[in-house]
This record gives C-alpha cells, sequence and structure tokens, in this order.
C-alpha cells in the first residue's frame, strides 16, 4: 500500500517525509508556499506523470524508513520549539551566509559577466533576495516570534489577533521570496554550470542550491504548521 496518493497535499507530503521536497523541487512543485493543494490539482498543468511521481516519492520514503529514519511530527511540537528550531536552523543560516555568498555572485558577475550574460540578471536577483529577506527576518525576530512566544504562555485573544495579521503579512513576503528563488533557479538553468566553470562559479552556484533548498524548508515549516496554529 502507497504511503501517499493522488489527494495528499505537497504540505502534507513533506511533514511527513522531508526528503520528499528534493523530488518536488526538481519537478518545480511549490511545497510551501502554495503546498495546500492536492497533488491531482497541482499537477494539471505540468508535463509530469502522477504515478511515476507517486512511485518516486514512496519509493524513496519506505528506503528511507527502512534506514531507521524517524521524522519529526512539527505538530506535536510546542511553537517555542519550533520557533527556537526555525532560528537556529534557518535564521542563523542565513545571516551567516547572505553577505559571504554575496560576495560569489558579485565576483563571477564581475569575471565572467561579458560572456555569460544572464550573470547580470543573478546578480540583481539575488541582492532583492537578500534585502528582502534580510528586513523579513528582522520583523519575524524583533516582533512576531516574540509574540507567539507570548501567547503561549498567555492565550490572550488580542495577541492572538496581532499574530494573525503579522503571519498574514509574513506569508505575503514568503511568496515573494519565494519567486525570487525560482528565477534564479530559471536564470541559471537549475543551478547547472557552464562548461568550463572556475571554482568560483562552482561554488557560487552550490551555495545558490543550498540556500534555496533552506529556505524553502523555512518557509515550509512558518506557512504549514507555525502559522496555521
Amino acid at each position: 500500500m502507497q504511503a501517499f496518493q493522488i489527494n495528499d497535499t505537497p504540505a502534507e507530503i513533506v511533514k511527513t517525509f522531508p526528503q520528499a521536497s528534493d523530488i518536488f523541487k526538481k519537478e518545480q512543485i511549490n511545497f510551501c508556499c502554495e503546498g495546500d493543494t492536492p497533488l491531482k490539482e497541482v499537477l494539471v498543468d505540468k508535463e509530469v506523470d502522477v504515478e511515476n511521481l507517486l512511485q518516486s516519492i514512496n519509493q524513496a520514503y519506505n528506503s528511507w524508513k527502512e534506514a531507521g529514519n524517524v521524522v519529526t511530527d512539527w505538530n506535536q511540537v510546542s511553537s517555542t520549539a519550533l520557533v527556537e528550531h526555525i532560528l537556529e536552523h534557518h535564521h542563523d543560516y542565513l545571516h551567516k551566509e547572505l553577505e559571504p555568498l554575496s560576495q560569489f555572485v558579485t565576483k563571477i558577475y564581475r569575471v565572467h559577466g561579458k560572456s555569460h550574460t544572464h550573470l547580470k540578471e543573478l546578480h540583481i536577483l539575488y541582492h532583492t533576495f537578500m534585502s528582502d529577506i534580510e528586513s523579513h527576518l528582522f520583523e519575524e525576530e524583533t516582533t512576531l516570534f516574540p509574540l507567539i512566544l507570548q501567547y503561549e504562555e498567555t492565550k490572550d485573544s488580542e495577541t492572538a489577533i496581532l499574530i494573525q495579521e503579522l503571519s498574514d503579512k509574513m506569508q505575503n513576503e514568503h511568496q515573494l521570496i519565494g519567486d525570487l528563488l525560482k528565477e534564479m533557479y530559471a536564470v541559471t538553468n537549475g543551478f547547472v554550470l557552464p562548461e568550463g566553470s572556475c571554482n568560483s562559479y562552482r561554488m557560487t552556484y552550490a551555495r545558490l542550491a543550498e540556500l534555496e533548498a533552506n529556505t524553502f524548508e523555512h518557509i515550509h515549516l512558518e506557512n504549514n504548521i507555525l502559522f496555521k496554529r
């Protein structure tokens, strides 16, 4: 019996099997910002074989379980613990990575931009992303997350209203951030390196791919779990 079915949403699948996010990203299936739509609807306009996709996900999930892996059920974790996880594994990562990666993106644009004209667009997209997400992180860390932690203790209705308003704003920003990541993926042909790329080029694309994966997981945890409480 298959673990996942055609009526499951990408968000539900990734909650149970986080590594499914790699398969979804490969097929350009949104599991974070628009992850609540059933797969049968998501795939209507995509040239993806539904049965093959489900088979790949279920086979990978079974192998993952047989290897002894156990997923964290974030629905059973307190909001405080989830916020702490997001800060440690996603916010801290971005705070450390954004500036160094900016230097790499700028370097390959300066060195290779004349012959690889897509690097100009990549440079613009990345620094727009960087500016947007830095202000986004600041608002979450200074306003939204403290309110969530406060509400977990007080259950105050006025605090709940503020949280909902801010959560809606954050989800709108997540959509814009996700769109920028998709544009960076597209302009780099899926982070596929041009022939004869130098080490700096390789490092930049590898780090961009890691940034994309980390940020989509970050958005998924907030949109599909934390903000739904």
